[in-house]
């Protein structure tokens, strides 16, 4: 697919909303072209994106794109779950481009740092952007979250350096054709699209044969290793890393966990490969004060519960998130005295993501909530996926509690926020939502805490 940006002057953007997809919109009205979207539901970034001046339907339907529009972007979602849409989108008679390709064309001609891996995209490719913004080296930066000091998942900059989260699913990375790559970690994920983690290995492999001059790989992570030892036996025509011997180098940081230092070792040798001063990315790292949604604290109630917000939705990211929340909150006892000062209950609001996702995981996602006192499940959060009645989170529910665990689920959100009302939360507890989906709004409704404090 190709596409001469320069000419296109009317662009319209299905599935706007979308974290990734909306970052490209406000590239192309900062290229000056008039830019209008359509999404199924209006949202924090369909909101932000009308301030500035972007006009969005809502709705999905080839009726809603302007007739003289000459290139229509969509989001990935929409050919396998409104493939009748998308049908009548490929005869609509304009050029179309998926994210992803759209990603391609953008990054195309530019220093492509590009971060991938299973969990970890998001906060590792906001520190490396941090860094390199830090040390002025002005890049362009696409992040699939909202960095905190820009209030964006998009920062445009006058180097021909350009940061970018890439994601593998549908092989969705493999538009990008990177200088420098990171490779944070490779774990079985989207199994409804790959059929098993060596399926998930080759399109890794695929995309470091498509890498110009570096990568930086998790030298901890087994999968990553093997790939990455096969790369340098056979195909090395460029350089290769271990972050992890970086690890040394990493202050003292901000946001907590085991899994944000392994990010910023990764953020530490792009920084090294750009002879920025040790003690500026130091500096520049501790400062991090992380992205929306990855375990952020929203703030506190009146009666002093401290809330969070996190978008972990795959075993190891709840493991990692909770690993991280024990270092700020140590247990406390029962009766929730602390045997620490700091010492908290925790108490987990969690939304599965996907039938797919849940069932092909669910023995790890039971055993993925040990750092948890209590773990609240909403029903499943399936996208457009068609309903699986073999999987619920009722019976995620009983296996966590087979586990030795606290757990109970709920057939809807409305009997969630009724219990979680009755809970009368104080000073000794910490109450996380926690998932890809929509959690966050019960406890907007419970506590009134907003969806979005940066």
């Amino acid at each position: 697919m190709y596409v001469e940006l320069s000419k296109i002057k009317k662009v319209f953007f299905v599935g706007i909303g979308g974290v990734g997809i909306s970052a490209i919109a406000r590239l192309m009205l900062l290229q000056d072209k008039d830019v209008s979207g359509s999404d199924l539901s209006a949202s924090l970034i369909t909101s932000e994106l009308e301030k500035l001046g972007i006009h969005i339907a809502i709705g999905q339907s080839v009726e809603l794109i302007p007739k003289d529009a000459e290139l229509v972007v969509y989001s990935t979602a929409i050919p396998k779950y409104d493939a009748e849409f998308f049908k009548k989108l490929k005869n609509f008679g304009v050029k179309i481009a998926s994210y992803p390709e759209m990603l391609g064309l953008v990054t195309d001609g530019k220093y492509t740092i590009a971060v991938s891996g299973t969990h970890g995209k998001t906060t590792t490719t906001a520190m490396v952007a941090k860094v390199l913004i830090d040390s002025k080296h002005d890049p362009s930066v696409i992040v699939g979250s909202l960095l905190k000091d820009y209030k964006s998942n998009l920062v445009v900059g006058k180097s021909n350096f350009f940061v970018v989260e890439a994601c593998e699913y549908e092989r969705a990375f493999l538009n990008i054709k990177p200088k420098v790559l990171i490779i944070t970690n490779i774990e079985p994920d989207h199994l409804d699209y790959y059929k098993n983690i060596k399926d998930i290995q080759n399109a890794f492999k695929q995309l470091m044969s498509q890498t110009e001059h570096l990568i930086v790989f998790n030298g901890q992570d087994k999968n990553t290793s093997t790939l990455v030892a096969d790369y340098e036996k056979n195909n090395s025509k460029c350089g290769v890393v271990d972050y992890t011997k970086y690890l040394d180098k990493v202050p003292k940081l901000s946001v907590p966990g085991e899994h944000n230092r392994m990010n910023a070792a990764a953020a530490f040798v792009v920084a090294d490969m750009l002879n920025i001063n040790v003690a500026d990315t130091q500096q520049s790292l501790a400062g991090f004060s992380g992205t929306w949604r990855r375990l952020e604290k929203k703030g506190e109630t009146k009666e002093g519960t401290i809330i969070y917000d996190d978008y972990a939705h795959h075993p190891t990211e709840i493991k990692a998130s909770l690993q991280a929340l024990r270092e700020l909150y140590p247990h406390t006892n029962d009766i929730g005295v602390g045997v620490y000062p700091e010492g908290k209950k925790i108490t987990v609001l969690f939304q599965p993501h996907l039938y797919s996702r849940t069932k092909a995981l669910f023995d790890d996602f039971a055993k993925s909530f040990k750092g948890a006192d209590k773990t609240l499940l909403l029903p499943i959060y399936f996208a457009r996926e068609v309903k699986d009645e073999s999987i619920s989170s009722e019976k995620l529910a009983e296996a966590i509690k087979k586990e030795g665990d606290n757990a109970q689920a709920f057939p809807d959100f409305a009997s969630a926020e009724e219990f979680v009302k009755t809970l009368n939360l104080g000073p000794k507890d910490v109450f996380v939502t926690m998932g890809a989906g929509e959690a966050y709004k019960v406890a907007e409704k419970v506590f009134d805490v907003k969806s979005l404090s940066i």
